[in-house]
C-alpha cells in the first residue's frame, strides 16, 4: 500500500497552499516522501465537502491520509472521511477512534485510574443548566457535604482563561456556585460547546517557575512514544522530564485505547504522581511553537495500514 497522503488546512488567502501555521509540517512530509494535499478546513466546518477537497486527488486504488489541521467536532470528522473514501482515500484514524481520543468520555474510562475523576453529562449549546441539572452531576463525583474544588469544560476544551468565571468551581459542596460556573461555560462556549458538560475534581499540580502547571505532550504512533514536547501553552518555565515507568504506564492505556494517532497532557501534581490531564487525537493536537516537526511526521509516514475503526 502506498504511503500515506498527508492533508493539511489551506491558507485562506492563497488557497492552493499550506496554511502558514502547518507549512513547516508539509515541508517535513515531502521531504518524509509523502504527498501532501490542501483541505479547506472552513468548508469541511460548513458541511460543503466538495469545495473542502477540492484539491484533493481521487485515488484509483485504496490509499490512506492523515489529516493534520485544526480541530473539527466529531460530526465534522466523520462527514470528511465518508466524502474522502468516495474519493478512494481512508482515514487512518477512523471516526470512531477519532471521536474516543477527541472527547473525553470515549477516553475517560481507559485512563480512569492515572486522570482526575471526572463526571459528565451530555448538553445542547445553547441551552442553560439549572441546579436541578448540576446536582446529579456533582453528586457523582461526592459532592455534597464532603465537597472540594473542581473543574467544568466541555467534552473537548476548558475555558481556562476566564479561570474563575467559567472553569473553576472552589467547592463542589455548593451546587448553586457549580451552577453559575458550568451556566457561564455553556455560554461563552457557544455553538461551539462540544458534546457536554463535564465536572473534573480538581488535582493541585506542580508549578514551573511561571506558576504553571508543568506540562508535558507526548504524542503517541501506533501506541508507541514518538516524541515529547512541552505543552504548547506552557510557560518559559519549561516542562518536567517524564520517568520511564510513566510513559510506560501511560503507553498502556494509549495501546488499550487503540486509537493509531494520540497525545497525552501530563503533568506531576505537587505530592509527585503524574496524572494525564488531557487525551487528544494527534492529528488536531497543536506542537508548540519552534518544536521541528520532522520526528512526529516521519513518524507518522511510516504507518502504511488502516488503524481500527
Amino acid at each position: 500500500m502506498a504511503a500515506p497522503l498527508f492533508l493539511v488546512p489551506c491558507d485562506p488567502l492563497v488557497p492552493r497552499l499550506p496554511d502558514e501555521h502547518y507549512a513547516r509540517e508539509a515541508v517535513a512530509a515531502r521531504d518524509a516522501g509523502l504527498a501532501v494535499a490542501v483541505v479547506d478546513h472552513d468548508a469541511i466546518v460548513a458541511g460543503d465537502l466538495r469545495e473542502a477537497l477540492r484539491r484533493v486527488p481521487d485515488s484509483d486504488v485504496e490509499r490512506t491520509a492523515w489529516y493534520r489541521g485544526w480541530m473539527l467536532s466529531s460530526s465534522a470528522y466523520s462527514r470528511l472521511g465518508a466524502a474522502l473514501e468516495a474519493r478512494g482515500l481512508r482515514l487512518l484514524t477512523g471516526p470512531a477512534d477519532y471521536r474516543a481520543a477527541h472527547e473525553l468520555p470515549g477516553w475517560y474510562d481507559t485512563f480512569a485510574a492515572s486522570t482526575p475523576a471526572s463526571a459528565w453529562l451530555p448538553w445542547e449549546p445553547g441551552r442553560t443548566p439549572t441546579s436541578a441539572d448540576v446536582g446529579p452531576l456533582i453528586e457523582a463525583l461526592g459532592g455534597g457535604p464532603a465537597g472540594g474544588p473542581g473543574v467544568v469544560k466541555d467534552y473537548v476544551k476548558s475555558r481556562k482563561h476566564e479561570w474563575d468565571e467559567a472553569c473553576f468551581v472552589p467547592d463542589l459542596a455548593d451546587t448553586e456556585a457549580a451552577t453559575r460556573v458550568i451556566a457561564r461555560m455553556v455560554e461563552l462556549q457557544g455553538d461551539d460547546l462540544a458534546g457536554g458538560i463535564v465536572v473534573r475534581v480538581f488535582e493541585q499540580f506542580a508549578p514551573d517557575d511561571g506558576g504553571r502547571a508543568q506540562e508535558v505532550r507526548v504524542w503517541w504512533v501506533g501506541g508507541a512514544p514518538v516524541l515529547v514536547t512541552p505543552h504548547p501553552d506552557a510557560g518559559a518555565g519549561g516542562a518536567a522530564e517524564v520517568p520511564a515507568e510513566v510513559l510506560d504506564a501511560v503507553g498502556a492505556s494509549v495501546r488499550a485505547l487503540g486509537a493509531p494517532f494520540v497525545t497525552t497532557d501530563l503533568a506531576p501534581r505537587t505530592d509527585g504522581a503524574w496524572r494525564v490531564i488531557e487525551v487528544g487525537d494527534g492529528q488536531v493536537s497543536d506542537l508548540p511553537g519552534g518544536q521541528e516537526p520532522g520526528v512526529l511526521v516521519e513518524a507518522l509516514a511510516g504507518v502504511s495500514v488502516p488503524g481500527p475503526a
